[in-house]
Parts: structure tokens; C-alpha cells; sequence
């Protein structure tokens, strides 16, 4: 096949460089090549996670009271954010833009971050990192990496992938067939629990302890955490349980 590549070579321990397109995944790898986007990962040269999930026991501060909404900031469209039950509820507004709740502390460099989602109703969403805000003709928006979360019943599975919000597009789709158990980590209609490391230029990602991504970046060094709601017709997200410890 044309669009498959294959090389395997064992870097440094955790680290592994991998590049086997799979053919499962060829509607999307089809979509993106055409796309012609400018930093699309080349498959032969992405990296894989290949380490446990940080332990998450000690060192952690909590990012939510579970009371309200103290010390986050909406910004972007008017896609809502509501606290029920001790969880962030964020709602599509139809017509709205994308939406994303801030953390008022814009400077978190290295850390890990830990939270619990999951879809009352499904649409796309994701946890922004090291991210930035600007200002548009529409308005006060955010850009930056991205875990992607990809909701209910989405046929690519690329939770736990990298995408560059409002910044470029894929930066780690997980395409690859090194990728398969991490596509297969989401679970639908229960709580899955998104971990992500950032430390200097290395960002690594676990969804239900299973690891994901693994991408370098000198760019997006650091910034805020966003929650978002994506633009759309529905969506009911729930996020609990955010926990972020500073290295």
C-alpha cells in the first residue's frame, strides 16, 4: 500500500519512533494528506508514548472547588458552563462558536494534569494546555494545543491526540497501527479519566491509563487550561475531579 510506511527504531527508554499508517484509518489519512495541512506529522518520524501513566496520588492541587467557578474565565462563543453535582457542565449553544473555560493563572509551564470527562450528550470537545488568548474582530478567543476528546460514537477515535486549536490543525492524529490500543481506551457513556505531562518541550498523554501521545514542541511553552465546547448543534460535557501538580 502506498501510504504505508514502517519504521521502528528504540530512541532512549519511554521513547520510540514509529510510523506504520494503518489502513483502518485510511479515510482519514486520505482527508488530511488532501488537506495539505502545512505541519502535518509525518508518520515515519512521530513518536510513541511508551511510558506508565504518572503516579497521581501526591503533589496534586485542585483547579475546582466543585462549588462554582472561581479562578476560570469563559472565553470565546456563548456556549455555557454550569456547576451540577460537583462537575463543570458545559453546554452547545446552536449557533454559537467554540467555547473555552480558562483558568485565570495563565503561567503553568511544566506539570501533570488530571481530570474525569464525560458526554451527557454528545460533541466534540477537548482540554486546551499552555494555551493563549487573543483578541478578534469577534471577540476575545483561545488558541494553543489540544487533547482532543472525541466524544460518543466518533468513528476515528483519536481521543488522547494533539490538535492545534486555532493554530494549525493535527499535530499528533493517532493514525497510526502503533496506535490501536489507544484508540480503543475512550469509553463510552462512563468517566474517562485524561492525563497529560508537560515538561520542557515534551508532551506526553494517557486516556484511562493507556498511553497516547507523545510530541515535542518548543512553541506553546506555557499559558492556561481550557475546557471546550465545541461549536455545533448539541453537546452536554462533564468535567470532574481537575487536578494539576506543578514540576
Amino acid at each position: 500500500m502506498k501510504h504505508l510506511i514502517t519504521l521502528l527504531v528504540v530512541l532512549t527508554a519511554g521513547s520510540l519512533v514509529a510510523g506504520s499508517l494503518d489502513p483502518a484509518q485510511q479515510k482519514w489519512i486520505d482527508r488530511y494528506q488532501k488537506a495539505k495541512q502545512k505541519n502535518l506529522p509525518d508518520a515515519a518520524a512521530m513518536l510513541l508514548n511508551a511510558d506508565p501513566e504518572p503516579e497521581l496520588k501526591t503533589g496534586f492541587v485542585p483547579l475546582f472547588n466543585g462549588k462554582d467557578l472561581t479562578g476560570w474565565t469563559p472565553v470565546g462563543g456563548t456556549c455555557t458552563y454550569e456547576i451540577k453535582e460537583g462537575c463543570v457542565v458545559g453546554t452547545t449553544i446552536k449557533g454559537s462558536a467554540s467555547t473555552y473555560l480558562c483558568t485565570d493563572k495563565a503561567d503553568y509551564a511544566d506539570f501533570i494534569f488530571v481530570c474525569e470527562m464525560k458526554w451527557n450528550v454528545d460533541g466534540n470537545s477537548g482540554i486546551m494546555f499552555r494555551t493563549q488568548t487573543k483578541e478578534t474582530k469577534k471577540g476575545k478567543t483561545a488558541f494553543g494545543p489540544q487533547v482532543e476528546m472525541e466524544g460518543i460514537g466518533d468513528a476515528r477515535d483519536w481521543s488522547g491526540g494533539l490538535y492545534g486549536q486555532g493554530c494549525g490543525g493535527w499535530y499528533y492524529p493517532l493514525w497510526l497501527e502503533e496506535h490501536k490500543a489507544a484508540r480503543a481506551a475512550f469509553k463510552e457513556g462512563e468517566w474517562n479519566r485524561v492525563t497529560i505531562k508537560a515538561q520542557g518541550n515534551v508532551v506526553k498523554t494517557w486516556i484511562n491509563a493507556v498511553p497516547v501521545a507523545h510530541w515535542v514542541n518548543d512553541e506553546y511553552m506555557k499559558g492556561c487550561f481550557g475546557l471546550q465546547v465545541h461549536s455545533g448543534s448539541k453537546g452536554e460535557i462533564l468535567w470532574r475531579n481537575l487536578k494539576v501538580k506543578e514540576l
